[in-house]
């Protein structure tokens, strides 16, 4: 009998390991992510880049390879690769995180660098972002310096929708340089609170004026109703009373 816990442990295992191989060898195109599907005819890996002409390689050499690896060392049957470009790479918390990474690499300083990724973010939509370098960054003593721009929720039940993490590494002459990157999607989130305007419900206000004034009338009307027969009520008691009286004077 086959041990389910065992064997989603081991399915999730070997994505992990893919997903890890992938990062590590192509980081600087701008990798986003992996998805592994079991087909009846095999295995279907779709590898998310921002860069997927790097992937591909010339003439499809890199996706060959790419292939033989994940059939012989990974145990994927007959893996067939898919490469997709992000959709919105500014949004993708590990392309921003390996986009830094490899500008560090190149000799950019990092205050520039993270208060551009920073503007790119903000500028694609984003609700919020926060990036921390740390290492040896100005001096010999390793230290972290925090850049933040917008709401970021770092716990409750949106933290697990709404927000992407990431992490990155870069290496230095000084030693190795860690960069995280935190972006918070532009989705709505538990606590947000949405006033919607009449037009955008679908109310005319030339209606509802019309409405409100017909009400108006209608109270009015059965105001004044309420009045008359009220002071009908009260007129009664009073003949009824006169017309005793005078019985009782004519005995």
């Amino acid at each position: 009998m086959v041990n389910i816990k065992r064997y989603f442990i081991e399915k999730n295992m070997s994505v992990v390991k893919v997903d890890e191989y992938l990062a590590k060898q192509f980081y600087r195109a701008g990798y986003a992510g992996v998805d592994v599907y079991r087909t009846p005819l095999g295995t279907r890996v779709v590898i998310r880049a921002e860069r997927p002409a790097f992937i591909i390689g010339r003439r499809g050499q890199t996706i060959k390879t790419l292939s033989n690896v994940f059939e012989n060392y990974f145990g994927l049957e007959n893996p067939q690769i898919t490469v997709m470009p992000v959709e919105n790479p500014d949004l993708n918390a590990r392309v921003v995180a390996f986009r830094l990474a490899v500008s560090l690499e190149r000799g950019f300083h990092f205050r520039k660098l993270a208060f551009a990724a920073l503007r790119r973010i903000m500028a694609a939509g984003a609700a919020g972002a926060e990036i921390i370098i740390s290492g040896k960054i100005t001096s010999e003593r390793a230290r972290y310096e925090k850049f933040r721009a917008g709401k970021i929720y770092k716990t409750g039940e949106q933290a697990t929708y709404i927000v992407d993490k990431a992490v990155a590494h870069a290496l230095l002459k000084p030693g190795i340089y860690g960069v995280k990157v935190i972006i918070v999607k532009p989705e709505r989130t538990k606590d947000s609170i949405i006033i919607k305007s009449p037009e955008e419900i679908g109310i005319n206000k030339e209606s509802t004026a019309k409405e409100k004034e017909q009400k108006e009338e209608m109270g009015e009307q059965i105001s004044t109703q309420a009045q008359e027969s009220s002071s009908q009520q009260v007129l009664q008691p009073q003949e009824e009373s006169t017309e005793e009286e005078g019985e009782g004077e004519t005995q």
